[in-house]
């Protein structure tokens, strides 16, 4: 095991699979001679040149329907949106385009691409640079989507996604980019839809993805050192396909279950969540599905308001008290 960052684990990804593939190439704005906005592809272009490493004007539409044009035609790009939020650019070419060839061309064209880059909140960002987006991708039938909070997840899903023969949204934190972790020496690969259960647990199950893990693998520790509730925290990691064996096996053993979601109520991925267990496993609930989100209301800029806004410890303890009759 190696212990690297976040970064690192992305940068190690995407070089081993350019060293093992001709095919695949990484492009976006700022990826070769700047070394990447958060420094993910920092030595690439010393060791693969301006051909796969591809620095791109600041014109997501464009630059992500070549990338597309590119994969029907046998190349494996990985494109990196220096935020998600600006993803919406080329929001026709990921959904009309990306998503839907291979069935409008019968299966005579695959799209094996990724997308990947900075999802979410960071910090003082403002409502255009704080979105979480893993609802508006995933409402899409032909694109999988990923969202990682560890240097290994985001190691072995990202290999997986490169190797993929369908478009991949891999959705990481700029929070995180510097995050250490242990990584194992030798290529592993982590399948796509199987989520990974980072504590266990016998009184409630809390799911999230994403940096948001992290608060509830704190708000876990709060609830049983302070209020000796033991909380299971599953993270999804795919959400697209989604693990719903996962899901229902953590319902049958704790009865109930809480979805923290960075992102707004409206059509979240947690109510999507929340129907599909309550519909699968009724019998299995002793308590409705409880869901923490952002607050309805565009990101604010203020630090206070933006802590108001994201899930945060105290709100996921006061929904997981709620459900287990506290």
């Amino acid at each position: 095991m190696a212990e690297m960052q976040f970064r690192e684990a992305l940068r190690r990804a995407m070089t081993e699979e350019m060293r093992r593939d001709e095919t695949v190439l990484l492009m976006g704005e700022e990826v070769a001679y700047y070394d990447g906005a958060y420094k993910v592809s920092q030595g690439m272009l010393a060791e693969f040149g301006e051909n796969r490493i591809i620095d791109t004007p600041i014109a997501e539409n464009g630059f992500t329907g070549i990338a597309v044009g590119a994969a029907m035609t046998g190349l494996r790009p990985i494109v990196e949106m220096m935020t998600w939020n600006f993803s919406l650019v080329a929001y026709d070419q990921i959904i009309n385009n990306a998503a839907k060839i291979y069935n409008m061309t019968a299966g005579q064209y695959k799209v094996p691409m990724v997308i990947r880059g900075a999802n979410g909140a960071a910090e003082n960002l403002a409502s255009q640079h704080s979105m979480a987006l893993e609802s508006i991708f995933a409402h899409f039938p032909g694109l999988k989507v990923v969202s990682v909070c560890t240097p290994r997840d985001a190691y072995g899903l990202l290999k997986s996604s490169i190797r993929d023969d369908n478009p991949v949204i891999f959705m990481e934190s700029e929070m995180l980019y510097g995050m250490k972790g242990e990584v194992e020496d030798e290529e592993f690969l982590i399948p796509l839809g199987k989520a990974d259960l980072k504590r266990d647990g016998n009184d409630v199950t809390i799911v999230s993805w994403n940096k948001a893990v992290h608060t509830c693998l704190a708000a876990a520790e709060e609830l049983k050192e302070q209020h000796g509730i033991d909380a299971q925290v599953l993270d999804l990691r795919s959400i697209r396909p989604l693990d719903e064996q996962a899901l229902f096996q953590c319902v049958a053993k704790t009865g109930r279950m809480v979805v923290v979601q960075e992102g707004y109520p409206f059509a979240g991925v947690g109510a999507e969540i929340a129907a599909r267990v309550s519909a699968a496993c009724f019998d299995s609930l002793d308590a409705p599905v409880l869901r923490v989100t952002n607050r309805d209301i565009n990101q604010p800029y203020a630090t206070n308001l933006e802590k108001l806004v994201l899930p945060s410890t105290d709100r996921i303890i006061d929904a997981v008290r709620t459900v287990v009759g506290r």
